[in-house]
């Protein structure tokens, strides 16, 4: 009570004064492409808003250390960005955009968010939020200390992934999956906690895993969701123009956003060869094992869906 009462005086005070400030929390680094999106969209806001609106982005988590939806939510801090399949509160909806193998490339991937996007904004709103925009990773692959070509060399390894669908998945494959936040990630392949890792070239890159590992194989297991959204009470207490230009600056910045990560995946592949590692593509053999996996996992996950969610399946494969 006494944390919405603070939330709706701060409302208030942003009404009377007409101009806007508000805090956004980035998951990742200054110079992880997401935040550097982030960063963008806020200048954007500022210049469509003629000034009335001021973003400021915090990066590495600064202002969240536990679910960002509930933060948000509650007013703890206005805005965030969240990788979403990572996020609990989510339920399958927030699954969707990491299921193996269902889009095998970015426009696949683009064309699964798009049929999906209603269904991660009624999520959204139900934590009393509102999605602006949200934009993929480079594909996920796989990190590991050996090379592998077919499914048996899955046998054994302890991967950390980064949600339900890609914990089943390591498991499936002969593996043990392992949870972990991303900032353990590096220390437990240090350690030997882990010893492979479910995650797009770009995390490699930034997370310099040429230290601790030596392959990266290109399974494109996923293309996952990086979303960004607001309070509904900071966006309801917003004049017309100004929830414009926030609409505005969100359909610029994710389409700009969704070729930077065509870009990132480039540049981060080959900063990882240059670096010594290994990078390889997957196997036809392997790709075939894998991809009867991901069937038995899609299975699974629709066998209990709703119909919301089995219909954006079905226009999909249209």
């Amino acid at each position: 009570m006494f944390k919405k009462s603070l939330l709706l005086a701060a409302l208030a005070s942003v009404a009377l004064a007409g101009n806007v400030k508000m805090d956004l929390n980035a998951k990742y680094g200054a110079n992880n492409f997401h935040t550097k999106g982030a960063e963008k969209y806020a200048e954007l806001v500022k210049d469509y808003s003629k000034g009335s609106i001021e973003i400021t982005v915090h990066a590495g988590s600064a202002l969240i250390k536990g679910n960002p939806l509930k933060a948000v939510k509650d007013g703890t801090v206005a805005m965030t960005d969240m990788f979403i399949p990572f996020t609990s509160g989510g339920g399958k909806v927030f699954g969707i955009s990491a299921l193996p193998f269902i889009a095998n490339s970015y426009e696949d991937a683009y064309k699964l968010y798009q049929l999906a996007k209603p269904a991660y904004e009624k999520t959204a709103k139900k934590w009393n939020q509102k999605l602006l925009y949200s934009v993929t990773w480079p594909a996920s692959g796989f990190y590991s200390k050996k090379e592998v070509t077919k499914l048996s060399d899955f046998e054994g390894v302890k991967t950390r992934t980064y949600d339900k669908n890609s914990a089943s998945f390591i498991n499936k494959a002969g593996g043990n999956a392992v949870a972990l936040p991303w900032g353990e990630v590096y220390s437990s392949l240090r350690t030997g906690l882990v010893d492979s890792v479910v995650t797009s070239s770009a995390s490699g890159k930034d997370g310099k895993f040429w230290e601790v590992l030596s392959h990266y194989t290109k399974i494109n297991y996923a293309y996952p969701l990086q979303a960004v959204t607001i309070n509904l009470d900071y966006w309801n207490s917003l004049d017309k123009a100004q929830q414009e230009a926030m609409l505005k600056a969100a359909s610029e910045i994710e389409k700009a956003q969704w070729e930077a990560a065509k870009q990132e995946d480039k540049v981060a592949l080959e900063m990882l060869t240059k670096n010594g590692m290994n990078v390889s593509e997957a196997t036809p053999e392997l790709k075939a094992q894998l991809d009867k996996i991901a069937n038995e996992l899609l299975e699974d996950y629709l066998d209990g869906a709703n119909s919301q969610i089995k219909a954006i399946f079905e226009e999909y494969r249209k």
